[in-house]
């Protein structure tokens, strides 16, 4: 029997609420065959050897409860697998400190707790709670724009031993700096910035690529995504998306053979449409010529539900920072970051870094 994987989760969000249930869909249905992820087993490990030990949120609905409790607490929109068909866990969420977690668009939904206790206090809380529940890895679903507070929760996978996954676009793995610290600590961190399975940008970048391996001159491009979710909601506070819309335009701009001019590519959220709930909305143009200087155009429009998107990307992450931490590897898992990331700190062509992450897998 496969040792389980001790997880951590920071923000019990609609992401990992979709992630949860998803492995529980999957147990409750033996003869489904599991698809939306990209590996049935990496190592000896499959979805089914993760266990989630511990969360950790700000939400006054949500702290104090255990995790199959505070996944369906408002705002979070995901049902898959009915409440009372969620197995009972010990594992509870305990309070996080906001920082800057919590936008101004989404303070009224997410309702922190007006914590008495200072950041240092809940800090040596967190620290001494990773060491009771022997949480190994922590898994960051904080919202778009935290920079202190993932930068904090850095800090403390540093100061614990713990492994580091950051889903959103605050450059801890492809920032020198921080990348810096887990490599001298021998910590493995993967990020920045989660590349859904089928998302508006790997499809954005495999098809500018398409287009540029195949000869033609890309002259403008655009993506605009539109959802209803609180991910959305907390987008659209613009200074909050500073990191999200350089990670998603690079992300693309690296599979050209020429860089785009600014103002000649767009590549970034649009808005919050209440009623789409987790549906997200992907709108993109490619506008270049051919041959005789020819014109050319295409238009995609992409529908998922986010969290469905992301849920086996994270799976995959968190099992390839087990092996990491098996094998005493440190600092950024580059194959991982590339494959599984929008902002790793080495750009890579899909194909390539799929190659060198499953060299990475076998060793």
């Amino acid at each position: 029997m496969a040792k389980k994987i001790k997880v951590g989760l920071v923000g019990i969000g609609n992401c990992f609420s979709g992630l949860i249930q998803g492995i529980e869909y999957y147990r409750q249905n033996p003869k489904q065959k599991v698809i939306g992820i990209m590996h049935e087993k990496i190592g000896s490990y499959s979805i089914h050897d993760l266990d989630f030990v511990a969360g950790f949120d700000v939400g006054i609905n949500k702290v104090g409860k255990t995790i199959n409790e505070a996944i369906y607490e408002y705002p979070n929109m995901v049902n898959w697998v009915p409440k009372n068909k969620m197995p009972k866990t010990k594992a509870e969420v305990y309070e996080s400190p906001a920082l800057d977690g919590v936008g101004i668009w989404v303070e009224n939904r997410v309702k922190p707790i007006k914590s008495k206790r200072t950041t240092e206090q809940i800090t040596k809380e967190i620290k001494k709670t990773i060491e009771k529940t022997g949480a190994e890895i922590i898994v960051s679903y904080l919202p778009v724009g935290s920079e202190k507070a993932t930068q904090h929760w850095a800090q403390i996978c540093l100061d614990t031993n713990t492994a580091f996954v950051n889903c959103i676009p605050s450059f801890i793995a492809s920032g020198k700096k921080w990348g810096q610290k887990f490599a001298d600590k021998k910590i493995p961190v993967i990020g920045d910035d989660i590349k859904g399975q089928v998302g508006a940008t790997i499809v954005h970048r495999t098809l500018a690529k398409l287009c540029d391996d195949r000869g033609t001159k890309i002259e403008k491009t655009y993506q605009i995504n539109v959802g209803g979710n609180t991910d959305f909601l907390n987008m659209k506070e613009q200074d909050r998306l500073v990191s999200k819309r350089i990670s998603k335009t690079e992300s693309v701009q690296s599979q050209l053979s020429e860089r785009l001019a600014d103002d000649q590519i767009y590549v970034g959220p649009s808005d919050f449409i209440p009623f789409l709930g987790n549906t997200k909305l992907m709108f993109m143009r490619i506008e270049g010529r051919q041959w005789a200087n020819i014109p050319y155009n295409m238009e995609v429009r992409l529908e998922v539900d986010d969290k469905a998107n992301s849920a086996g990307i994270v799976i995959d992450a968190a099992r390839l920072a087990k092996i990491a931490l098996e094998r005493k590897m440190g600092g950024p898992i580059v194959p991982a970051c590339a494959y599984l990331m929008k902002h790793p700190p080495q750009q890579m062509s899909d194909p390539q870094a799929k190659a060198e992450l499953e060299k990475f897998i076998k060793g």
